[in-house]
């Protein structure tokens, strides 16, 4: 059984809003009195919950609280969470960037960290020269440095500009420089904080692979933050989600992404209801749902449910439903209709289904018409949901910020053989 490599312990992060500094001459003094008398700082019990939504209720915010977890050696964890969750801050604290305000941390090993583009990197210094300096920051010996340097320099691609100072070097650069670092010198916990999403799909593609090679060959512990769910669905079997400072979930990592995905979800925006249906015909309700839950966030995997609900009057029993599902570019990306001629007078419920791994990672609108084709328009809804496809793990990731279309299609592929 694998032992535990990373241990925490009711950590917190307390920040105070407004002007740096540690606060007010007033605060300074009563924070004095209080250690004074061997008493609990009397700040760590004020403090607004870290929603960056909502107005300051107090002049300090809990950008982390009651952090409890523990790491296994080998293991990839997956931390995600909204913009602003405390993702960052956990990484800064563990790499010893910024201290905890409360308890405590114990690492079994050596850690390295690449938290943002360039990080550790000295402009005026080559890439081999950051190369050593980065080496003797993690606690490498000059020899055990020089033994790496040439698979070190190999892996980032960057053999032309290595004896170019480092401020020369372009963003994509410096970070696969950063990582080769950090993954070839061999700590034993390795943190990372979204700066692959600044590699090209090559680098990606060959970071990924190496972060799986780290934790399966080497036995190193693998801590990644991410907004890529494919990346996190394919490296990690485990996974955290923070809400406002806390662990909302600790567990396997589909799970934790249809959590994180329910946190994004926009309920108000996945259903329509027509309080005032006309009695001769109308469309009553429209919404999008998965596993019979309202809502308007879907991974690339998910089975995508519309459900309709109409009034039928006997003279509009030769019509047709239909939909569109449009882009944020305003494109059409496909239509569907269903013909309501057998179909009972009265309120009638019907549910479409959109295929899994279909419609590609983006935002859409749906657009409903209840219709007699080219005679009348008895209800049209333009625009009336959108959802949001989130990207989980399609085919396509590894090329993130490319355009490869609207949908993808499992198409028939086969060898001719003749």
């Amino acid at each position: 059984m694998s032992k535990t490599i990373l241990k925490i312990d009711n950590l917190s992060k307390q920040y105070r809003l407004g002007n740096v500094g540690t606060g007010s001459l007033v605060h300074d003094l009563n924070r004095a009195w209080h250690s004074l008398r061997g008493k609990e700082d009397p700040y760590l019990q004020v403090g607004a919950v870290n929603d960056r939504s909502t107005t300051a209720s107090s002049d300090y915010v809990w950008a982390l609280k009651d952090i409890n977890f523990e790491v296994k050696q080998g293991e990839i964890l997956g931390i995600i969470g909204k913009n602003g969750a405390g993702k960052s801050t956990l990484l800064k604290i563990l790499s010893r960037v910024t201290s905890p305000t409360t308890g405590s941390i114990k690492v079994g090993g050596r850690m390295a960290s690449l938290l943002e583009v360039g990080t550790g990197m000295h402009p005026e210094l080559t890439g081999r020269e950051n190369i050593f300096l980065n080496g003797a920051i993690l606690g490498m010996n000059k020899a055990e440095i020089s033994s790496k340097i040439d698979e070190i320099v190999e892996f980032s691609g960057c053999q032309m500009y290595i004896d170019t100072p480092v401020k020369r070097y372009s963003s994509g650069m410096r970070v696969r420089l950063g990582f080769a670092v950090a993954a070839f010198l061999e700590p034993d916990i390795l943190v990372v904080d979204e700066v692959l999403a600044v590699g090209d799909a090559e680098f990606q593609k060959k970071a990924i692979g190496k972060m799986q090679d780290i934790s399966s060959t080497s036995g190193r512990t693998v801590l990644l933050v991410s907004h890529n769910m494919g990346s996190i669905s394919q490296l990690c079997e485990r996974c955290i989600v923070l809400v406002n400072g806390s662990i909302s979930f600790d567990g396997k990592t589909n799970l934790a992404i249809d959590k994180y995905l329910s946190i994004n979800d926009n309920k108000s925006t996945a259903q329509f209801i027509n309080q005032n249906p006309k009695e001769n015909g109308d469309l009553i309700e429209v919404s999008t749902f998965k596993n019979r839950e309202i809502t308007s966030n879907f991974g690339y995997h998910d089975l995508i449910s519309i459900k309709f609900s109409i009034l039928i009057n006997e003279k509009n029993l030769n019509s047709l439903l239909g939909f569109r599902i449009i882009n944020l570019q305003e494109q059409v990306i496909f239509t569907s209709e269903y013909k309501l001629d057998h179909l009972k007078n009265g309120k009638n419920t019907i549910i479409v289904e959109i295929p899994r791994s279909f419609l590609v990672p983006n935002t859409y609108f749906l657009t409903v018409a209840y219709h007699i084709p080219n005679v009348k328009m008895i209800s049209l809804l333009e625009n009336v949901i959108s959802f949001d496809i989130e990207e989980t793990g399609s085919e396509f990731y590894k090329y993130q910020g490319r355009d490869f279309g609207c949908v993808t299609i499992n198409c028939n592929w086969k060898l001719d053989v003749k």
